[in-house]
């Protein structure tokens, strides 16, 4: 340490230096080499970023933020607009943290005389195929009153804003609806004797071989109007597995509900009264982290849904659910975001990576507890959407956010922490590349983890 100073201490003046006041200079340097050891220098990052031959090909946007110290390590593009795709999904997840409280409202529900009335809340976990929840089913199922059901507290549209139509068969676009069964998705898998079995199995009858469908591999299509399901005739694949939105109506709902229940219902169309009482489903986070994890826009879009039901007037609308957010929990975001569907299907979604820093930080804000909202989203080389796309440190994660994908769009959107244990919030868009995705998916990866490396 002596030596150091000597380069910049005459050797005699180094003598007449008290004991005290070397131990302040040695101090003052060690804090010096602290402070630099934490800061994230702005021009690496810049150097990082533009140096990538693969981001000067497409629109790129970036945003960099240090918590600690309230301000962005560096920018760039951050006050542009972009696609966000399923980066939609952290705006749907921090209304439900305001609007919602720790279980899902599952049902509503009046009793007059012998009569039990039920409106749909939106609620995604109604039978889902793995969250599970039976609270709704067995108070329909054990309800001693005759059962009322009543779909008109939604009249929207069943699918979002933009939603393309070339999209209607894949399971990813599910159909929106007050209440949803079974993730509003058919299953059609191979059976044991060699033919095919639909879950649910209501929509069997709708499910016929055509012998002038002749696809170039075994599939199953449904019409665009309609529930028919037609497969080809041949022989069926041993492993065949293929999941296929319904299209969804109020007879359709009725019908699916009274063969799960085993009991009558009625079609009814009644207003909601207001002191309608109110049935809670599944806890919150798990419908959450079902949202995030596998990026599930059927949850997404329903949780919109949901939220609506909460703000009185007894009608939902996703509409009603975004205005409201905007207005009263993101009126102080960097640039108003333009906001259509809960789960980012739309291309019509518009946010500009300073607006989803500001939003990230309110996330963690509202959450109050790291441990708790990293383990509700994708976590690089332990799960989710990033599992497979970043490596961990010697077994420890570092990253933890939300990806978004469609055709020329690329985003992830979340939280890192470095090697020097410095936390991050970070967010990278890439729009309208033309390269494979895996490109884009790589050069983030290896931005994100030599921030993290170095940093």
């Amino acid at each position: 340490m002596v030596q150091y100073f000597t380069s910049f201490f005459n050797f005699r003046m180094i003598k007449k230096i008290t004991l005290s006041s070397l131990c302040t200079l040695i101090l003052l340097f060690c804090l010096s080499q602290t402070v630099l050891a934490q800061r994230v220098p702005k021009r690496k990052i810049r150097k990082l970023i533009r140096q990538s031959e693969i981001n000067r090909d497409h629109f790129t946007g970036f945003a960099l933020y240090d918590p600690e110290k309230k301000k962005m390590v560096y920018e760039l593009n951050a006050d542009k607009y972009f696609i966000p795709a399923s980066n939609t999904k952290l705006y749907t997840f921090y209304a439900c943290l305001q609007m919602l409280g720790d279980s899902i409202p599952g049902l509503r529900y009046v009793v007059k005389g012998d009569s039990l009335i039920f409106w749909g809340t939106g609620d995604p976990a109604f039978l889902h195929s793995t969250l599970k929840s039976t609270k709704a089913f067995d108070l329909l199922k054990n309800a001693p009153q005759k059962l009322f059901y009543c779909a008109s507290n939604y009249n929207g549209n069943f699918y979002g804003v933009g939603w393309p139509y070339d999209n209607y068969s894949d399971y990813y676009q599910a159909e929106i609806t007050a209440m949803p069964l079974e993730d509003n998705v058919a299953v059609i898998k191979a059976d044991k004797q060699g033919g095919l079995q639909i879950i649910p199995s209501y929509l069997k009858r709708y499910l016929q071989a055509d012998s002038t469908y002749h696809p170039p591999k075994f599939t199953v299509h449904r019409d665009l109007a309609s529930n028919q399901f037609k497969y080809p005739v041949r022989p069926v694949p041993p492993n065949f597995h293929e999941e296929i939105p319904w299209k969804t109506s109020a007879e359709l709902t009725l019908a699916l509900l009274e063969d799960t229940l085993k009991r009558s219902i009625n079609l009814i169309d009644l207003k909601m009264p207001a002191d309608a009482k109110l049935l809670y489903s599944a806890a919150a986070d798990s419908v959450y982290k079902r949202m995030l994890l596998p990026s599930d826009n059927f949850i997404a879009e329903q949780l919109l849904l949901v939220c609506s039901s909460t703000l009185g007037g007894g009608m939902l609308s996703i509409e009603a659910a975004i205005a409201y957010c905007k207005k009263n929990l993101m009126n102080d975001l960097p640039d108003e975001p333009q906001w259509v569907d809960g789960s980012g299907l739309s291309r019509q979604n518009l946010f500009t990576p300073r607006t989803t820093i500001a939003l990230l930080v309110k996330i963690q804000d509202k959450v109050a507890n790291e441990q708790k909202l990293h383990s509700l989203l994708p976590t690089g080389g332990i799960s989710g959407t990033l599992k497979n796309a970043y490596q961990t440190d010697k077994g420890i994660p570092f990253v933890w956010g939300k990806t978004g994908t469609l055709n020329n769009n690329h985003n992830q959107s979340g939280y890192l922490i470095t090697r020097k244990g410095k936390r991050l919030l970070f967010c990278y868009m890439n729009n309208n590349y033309t390269r494979p995705t895996a490109d884009i998916r790589n050069e983030m990866v290896r931005v994100m983890t030599e921030i993290h490396n170095r940093f």
